[in-house]
């Protein structure tokens, strides 16, 4: 039987090691989630430029599009796909949704059109299985462990992040982006494998009560749930619609070969890293959560600020990428553990649906609107258009409380 803890017995639970199941559930789901993050990303350090050699390239709107449609075509499944792994199981939606990615990173890989690279794209994005990943997670961990989990996933997309910024410059030489579509095709495929025989089977919903029939359904459209859902879309929306304009500033302004973009890249990526983990790490233990999320939301606002204000030289531009990585790995982080943990534990996998559809609305809005901004205005408008939108972030972000652990 699990009872709730009190807020005032929320720092003094004890901590709870991992057990091997656990992390060995944990470890492989967040490689699964991390290699198709990675497939997503792996385009985003040069796109931008790549574009500009297809027909139509030098529109920004329809860069913008291509890379965020996948995010729209998620957002149409996430909640369908989380419902689907609540009545069919984890891993068979988890198999299908990579099948899906698979086609469609093939799809954008033997296009050569600007069309046809969304359209794949587009297909990448309907195997929608951040929900069902997101689900399993909570499935194979303890409560007092779920944090460590889902801190696993969101280090893992931020280290897919750091591949991406790294290799994509060096693939772009070698094989192209067409190329790059082909590779996480392959690698999509190899995953299925892992889902298969490599990731633990679970039962669902393991830690929650069953539910008598006749009783109300606990409700997951809550004021705490879409505070945490507002937060993923702008996490997701900034970043897009930054990398809509920083590799060409990168190229342009500060002269910097797209080549040597990783040279740039590496050293802010890790140097976050060094950053966030600890804080991260100190939150959890001290029960400081909403203290540091509010300050990686008062530094997502500052560094779009600062992008706005100069992004043409290589110091500050290289200065607000590294405050922007911080943010952003703390975020990804903590969100997907917070939201885990505040959804009714029988209706994890259609919260966390609910959650990804916010987080691929917002990757498609910060393709979408960015691309659109800096075609209308400026690449400047982009960044202070992610400015305003942090500054209401901000606001949002006061009210949020860390939910109390369920002590056993």
């Amino acid at each position: 039987m699990t009872s709730i803890a009190s807020p005032e017995t929320f720092n003094t639970l004890p901590r709870i090691r991992m057990s091997a199941q656990e992390l060995r559930s944990s470890m492989t789901l967040a490689s699964i989630y991390g290699l198709r993050m990675l497939g997503l990303f792996l385009i985003l350090p040069v796109f931008a430029i790549y574009t500009r050699t297809l027909p139509g390239g030098a529109n920004q709107f329809l860069v913008g599009l291509a890379l965020g449609i996948y995010g729209l075509t998620q957002a149409a499944l996430q909640i369908p796909f989380g419902i689907a792994s609540d009545r069919f199981g984890r891993k068979p939606v988890m198999m299908f949704g990579m099948v899906i990615f698979a086609v469609g990173s093939f799809m954008a890989g033997v296009s050569h059109t600007l069309d046809g690279i969304i359209l794949g794209r587009a297909v990448q994005g309907a195997g929608a299985i951040s929900a069902a990943i997101s689900a399993l997670i909570a499935d194979s961990t303890r409560d007092e462990n779920r944090t460590k989990a889902m801190a696993m996933v969101g280090m893992t997309i931020g280290l897919s992040f750091i591949v991406s910024l790294v290799a994509a410059p060096l693939l772009y030489r070698s094989i192209g982006v067409p190329g790059m579509f082909l590779l996480t095709g392959v690698l999509a495929l190899l995953a299925i494998a892992v889902i298969r025989w490599v990731v633990p089977d679970m039962p669902m919903a393991a830690h929650a009560a069953p539910q008598a029939p006749s009783a109300p359904r606990e409700p997951v459209f809550t004021p705490a749930l879409l505070r945490l859902h507002f937060s993923i879309f702008v996490v997701n929306f900034t970043q897009v619609a930054m990398f809509v304009v920083v590799p060409v500033a990168l190229v342009r302004d500060a002269g910097i070969p797209v080549q040597h973009h990783w040279m740039v890249y590496l050293p802010v990526a890790l140097g976050s890293f060094v950053v966030a983990v600890p804080g991260i790490v100190w939150a959890e233990g001290r029960g400081k959560m909403r203290a540091v999320f509010i300050a990686s939301v008062s530094l997502m606002l500052l560094t779009m600020l600062g992008f706005a204000f100069d992004y043409s030289k290589p110091v500050p531009l290289i200065v607000a990428l590294f405050l922007f990585f911080v943010a952003f790995n703390v975020m990804e982080a903590l969100l997907p553990s917070l939201v885990s943990r505040t959804a009714p534990p029988a209706r994890k996998g259609l919260a966390l649906g609910i959650y990804n559809t916010a987080q691929s609305l917002g990757l498609f809005a910060g393709g979408a609107v960015g691309g659109w901004v800096a075609k209308s205005w400026s690449s400047k408008g982009v960044f202070l258009a992610c400015a305003a939108l942090s500054l209401v972030w901000l606001v949002v972000a006061w009210f949020i409380q860390p939910p109390p652990r369920r002590a056993h």
